[in-house]
């Protein structure tokens, strides 16, 4: 199973080692998933672990050691998700997960994401991560 990580997600992993985040890494490490995430998310991820938590950056280089980056989106994936619709800032982010043609999109934003959550849009579920984490062991 394909689990695309939003950038929320990738930085929660990093800052906890215990939380649901951490548990998806987890699951791919065991062979359970496999993990993706953009080049954007990626770098809003390390952006947020080096002003909020820079003591975590070695954990967030390590947990990138499992995660493939995608391909940026091309731009009609991004012009369809901004019309669900989505901020400017996380259209590009769900465009790739489209484009990549993952299974799962995991994100724990609410507010600009929970309008979605459970959906399938082109093939793609949205799901939190306590979801996601749900999804997977119960395929595994």
């Amino acid at each position: 199973m394909k689990l695309f990580l939003d950038a929320n997600v990738i930085f929660t992993a990093a800052y906890s080692a215990q939380g649901l985040s951490r548990g998806l890494f987890r699951l791919a490490a065991a062979g359970k998933c496999s993990l993706y995430t953009s080049p954007f998310a990626h770098e809003e991820a390390v952006r947020n672990i080096h002003n909020k938590a820079p003591g975590k950056l070695a954990d967030l280089t390590v947990l990138m050691k499992q995660v493939e980056i995608l391909p940026e989106p091309h731009p009609k994936w991004i012009t369809w998700a901004a019309g669900l619709p989505l901020v400017r800032k996380d259209a590009p982010v769900l465009a790739a997960a489209i484009q990549g043609k993952v299974d799962i999109f995991v994100t724990g934003d609410r507010r600009d994401f929970g309008h979605l959550f459970g959906r399938a849009l082109e093939g793609v579920k949205i799901l939190t991560p306590a979801d996601a984490l749900k999804a997977v062991t119960l395929l595994g």
